[in-house]
């Protein structure tokens, strides 16, 4: 392990996690992501004598469920880390596990130079600005979003919460991604056109502009055929659920100076929004649905019952 690798573990475990020593804590990882696992069991392990570390094969798709064994390893654990190649965000397991009162992060496709990156990052500044955007657009009955790319969109919250990710996961039944910072909601129902022009699997950086119709708060129609495909496949686990307006995010991390191709970590960049499609129940919703697919949209304009959003702005 390398000394920047250790230090963004650290951070983890340390200030975001604040794992205790009479704590239990489980690293969740899989084949492809375990020297971060064991980056992050290593320290966890030298706070506590109760820290195991579970392996098991990459899941199929982003929010796919973990095997039972580890579902409820996780749900019997105080604090829960699982850097895994495909998300365990939006996954019953991750909610049954902070239900049951674990504190729960989640790091999903990352990547060493990713953590390195985004734990780079001072976490209480990073809730600061989770709280003013939060401030902004609570209790707003619409949400629209224009972009330079072609994206005007609109969605309505109606009663769902708004959530913050600021990375301090310190009590109990919190929940966080890391890296961290974004202020986000599932909405009720949304409608327009929105064009990703930063981030989105299985592309990373993209290379021409994805455009996205929805109406009624499901998406209608994709312009590329790789994405089309993967919701395409969910369709066929679970019908139109499967193509659910799933989340509307608002980035917070002014760490993030420039969008890398890492969903995790492009999505919580300062004065971006990304839009997801598919699950939703993880995060305030009532859909299930076998992936949750983010796209990142550069230099939006976040309008809140008419009213401009005064986003942070990205140190440089």
């Amino acid at each position: 392990m390398t000394d920047a690798l250790r230090e963004a573990a650290e951070t983890a475990i340390h200030q975001c996690m604040a794992l205790d020593a009479d704590e239990s804590c489980a690293v969740v990882t899989d084949d492809e992501r375990l020297p971060i696992g064991e980056a992050l069991y290593e320290v966890a392990s030298s706070v506590t004598a109760d820290a195991v570390l579970l392996r098991y094969p990459p899941g199929e798709q982003h929010g796919t469920e973990p095997p039972e064994p580890v579902a409820a390893a996780m749900a019997d654990a105080d604090v829960v880390l699982a850097p895994t190649t495909k998300s365990l965000s939006h996954t019953r397991a991750r909610k049954r596990a902070c239900e049951a009162g674990a504190r729960a992060a989640t790091l999903p496709g990352i990547t060493e130079d990713v953590m390195i990156a985004g734990l780079d990052a001072d976490y209480e500044t990073i809730a600061r600005h989770c709280r003013e955007v939060l401030a902004q657009v609570r209790g707003a009955d619409q949400i629209r979003v224009t972009t330079p790319a072609g994206t005007d969109f609109t969605v309505e919250p109606g009663d769902r919460e708004w959530l913050t990710d600021t990375g301090m996961v310190h009590d109990s039944g919190d929940f966080s991604n890391l890296p961290a910072g974004e202020v986000f909601v599932s909405p009720e129902t949304a409608g327009g056109t929105y064009v990703v022009d930063g981030t989105m699997m299985p592309h990373g950086l993209v290379d021409e502009p994805l455009r996205f119709e929805v109406e009624d708060g499901f998406v209608t129609h994709i312009s590329d055929d790789a994405v089309r495909e993967q919701v395409d496949a969910g369709r066929e686990a679970v019908g139109d659920a499967a193509a659910n307006l799933a989340e509307l995010g608002i980035g917070t991390n002014v760490g993030v100076t420039e969008l890398v191709g890492s969903v995790l970590l492009d999505e919580k960049a300062a004065g971006t929004v990304h839009i997801a499609i598919g699950d939703d129940a993880s995060i305030g919703g009532d859909t299930e649905a076998p992936l949750h697919l983010d796209g990142i949209l550069r230099e939006p304009t976040v309008y809140a019952d008419g009213e401009v959003v005064d986003l942070p702005v990205v140190e440089r």
